[in-house]
């Protein structure tokens, strides 16, 4: 099933502002929230919809890659986006919106969800994003492509699982937030009675502390290896684009949701061929008799080499276009072509031969451009009217 349109899914314009997104988002969440549809598949489809649209719309970065290639810029190839939704649960969301809704996750202050009636949800550790460059030639951009990294990066403890506690019971449940990771805070103000809610000071959110810290990574629950990644590139990118793979950056503490991988794209030179957005351009060298009798001649695409016919009399600057022998549209939005741009060689010396040759035919019509049609009649047929 196609995705719709993020602007479509958070019903703004895409003139919006930032506040405007943030606010359609918000309206959004509380009216799909899981807490409001317990057991609702299709609310929770329509809820990660939303947050999906927000995590792009609302990072300059992203909203302007989505607003120049759709979601394929976003996404490319199975695996790719800045937020994919796989793999991602209700409390990713929450951790990584969860300023959204002015607390942690719940929805004080909009409509009695969370608080007392909703549940708490913790705090989770989000792990920083990689970049790697990764350099295509034309034929893998055609193509596509598959490429392979060993990242050095941090990864989930082995010992602990991640959990960063020695032993099934090295955690316990927070003694100041009980287990909710936040705490609230009463006073009088002016204006009444005012609760303020704030992350806990103890345990920074988690709602747990660790008793005894594990041993292999000191109670972080991530140590520094190595991963091999194998990155999917889709057909069409282009040089500066980047793309995203979710969750394959580093770790998050404490089983926290893991960063992206960020794929930024360089392109090679090559010495034949030259890129123009989806088009390719060569260009041809022909001889003069060549150009003036016609020939065949071999020339190469990005995928080998083909033959193309060169009519008699083809003029220096003339464009034969070879019809979808470019590169695909990222956007799938068809392939570009093959433009053969013909330049005519003039020999800088001539044999003794050639010479003459050639001042033989300087006094032919064929060889005198600058002369009128009506000029060319009368020299013809100049013996009729002396």
């Amino acid at each position: 099933m196609a995705k719709r349109d993020y602007y479509e899914v958070l019903g703004v314009s895409k003139t919006a502002t930032e506040d405007e997104i943030k606010k359609a988002y918000k309206k959004l969440a509380i009216k799909y929230h899981p807490d409001r549809n317990p057991d609702d598949k299709d609310a929770e489809e329509k809820f990660k919809e939303a947050a999906e649209a927000y995590d792009v719309l609302h990072d300059p970065q992203k909203r302007a890659r989505y607003d120049q290639f759709g979601h394929e810029g976003m996404s490319g190839a199975g695996g790719f986006g800045g937020f994919s939704g796989q793999g991602m649960s209700m409390d990713d969301i929450f951790s990584m919106f969860g300023d959204v809704f002015g607390g942690r996750g719940g929805f004080g202050g909009f409509g009695g969800f969370g608080g007392g009636g909703g549940q708490q949800r913790q705090r989770r550790f989000r792990g920083s994003d990689l970049r790697v460059k990764v350099r295509l030639n034309l034929k893998e951009i055609l193509n596509g492509a598959e490429k392979k990294f060993k990242l050095k990066k941090y990864v989930i403890c082995d010992h602990c699982h991640g959990s960063g506690a020695e032993g099934s019971g090295g955690t316990e449940t927070c003694p100041t937030c009980h287990g909710t990771g936040s705490v609230t805070r009463t006073q009088q103000s002016i204006f009444g009675m005012m609760q303020t809610q704030s992350v806990c000071p103890q345990c920074n959110g988690e709602g747990k502390i660790i008793k005894n810290k594990c041993k292999h990574c000191g109670g972080e629950g991530i140590v520094y290896g190595e991963e091999v990644v194998e990155v999917k590139i889709p057909k069409g990118v282009a040089e500066g684009m980047q793309l995203s793979m979710s969750g394959k950056g580093n770790a998050g503490k404490h089983n926290g949701v893991p960063g992206d991988l960020l794929i930024q794209i360089e392109e090679e030179p090559n010495q034949e061929l030259i890129r123009q957005e989806d088009d390719i351009i060569y260009n041809l060298l022909l001889s003069f008799p060549s150009a003036a009798l016609g020939d065949t001649v071999e020339i190469p695409t990005i995928d080998g080499k083909v033959k193309v016919k060169i009519e008699p009399g083809t003029q220096p600057g003339k464009i034969l276009r070879l019809k979808g022998k470019g590169l695909p549209n990222v956007n799938g939005y068809g392939t570009g072509d093959l433009l053969v741009n013909i330049s005519v060689y003039v020999p800088e010396t001539l044999s003794k031969e050639e010479k003459n040759a050639l001042e033989k035919m300087q006094g032919s019509d064929n060889f005198t451009p600058n002369m009128s049609i009506k000029d060319k009649i009368f020299k013809k047929f100049k013996s009729y009217f002396e």
